[in-house]
């Protein structure tokens, strides 16, 4: 590694402003500094290391800008190929349907936000607290925490009951922001726990009716799991 930061410095190459020391504990045991690099950074080293061994990643990455301009060309694309990913995950084709009509929900409550003085960021961070807080009582953060999750996206690990909640909960909150025309974080917070209460009150009435909780630590590992058995059982 040594031998290649040294050569790309004296190339010019920008590469080596990627690279940071941490230290990490050793083969010995012992703590010592090493170089690390996030996924960006990494990257940018695979480019510019001049090894066949490399080529492959290298192809690899010349094939993900490609699909990415694809999608730029056609977005459509975007939609067909995260179809075809989570059906690689052993998703249900009924959990994927309503995860893209999730994207779009989110989305127009996003549009909703941006007309109502709501800045890009931290501001939407709150509000998503907000509303996810008032219906299934908890912020974004403990409900990963609940299902064990550390940087997966939360509705990829949400059943299906748990995404059509949200959905209502972000529904609501943008249709009621239209008819209030809210402006600002403070107006904006208060729209959002109103638009969550609206799921919160389906949720404890499903609960009722069913005697279960409708929020669940099981994650897509679980969800994974449940459909590769369900599939077993089915006969041929």
């Amino acid at each position: 590694m040594e031998k290649v930061k040294q050569r790309l410095k004296e190339e010019g190459s920008e590469v080596v402003t990627f690279c940071h020391g941490l230290k990490l504990k050793a083969a010995d045991g012992k703590m010592r500094e090493s170089d690390v690099a996030d996924m960006q950074g990494i990257f940018r080293i695979i480019q510019s290391v001049p090894s066949p061994k490399a080529e492959p990643f290298k192809m690899w990455l010349a094939e993900v800008g490609k699909e990415r301009l694809d999608e730029i060309v056609d977005p459509e694309l975007t939609i067909e190929r995260a179809l075809e990913t989570y059906l690689r995950k052993g998703y249900s084709r009924e959990w994927i349907n309503q995860s893209l009509q999730a994207i779009q929900v989110r989305k127009e409550l996003t549009d909703s936000g941006q007309e109502h003085g709501v800045k890009e960021g931290l501001e939407y961070a709150i509000l998503t607290n907000e509303i996810s807080k008032a219906w299934s009582g908890m912020t974004t953060r403990e409900y990963k925490d609940f299902k064990g999750l550390k940087k997966q996206n939360l509705r990829d690990n949400m059943s299906t009951t748990e995404l059509i909640l949200n959905m209502l909960a972000e529904t609501a909150t943008k249709d009621i922001a239209n008819a209030s025309n809210p402006q600002g974080l403070k107006e904006n917070k208060k729209v959002a726990k109103r638009g969550g209460n609206v799921a919160k009150v389906a949720k404890e009435t499903l609960e009722q009716e069913t005697g279960k909780p409708v929020i669940t630590t099981k994650n897509a590992i679980d969800f994974g799991r449940l459909i590769s058995d369900v599939t077993k059982e089915i006969p041929d």
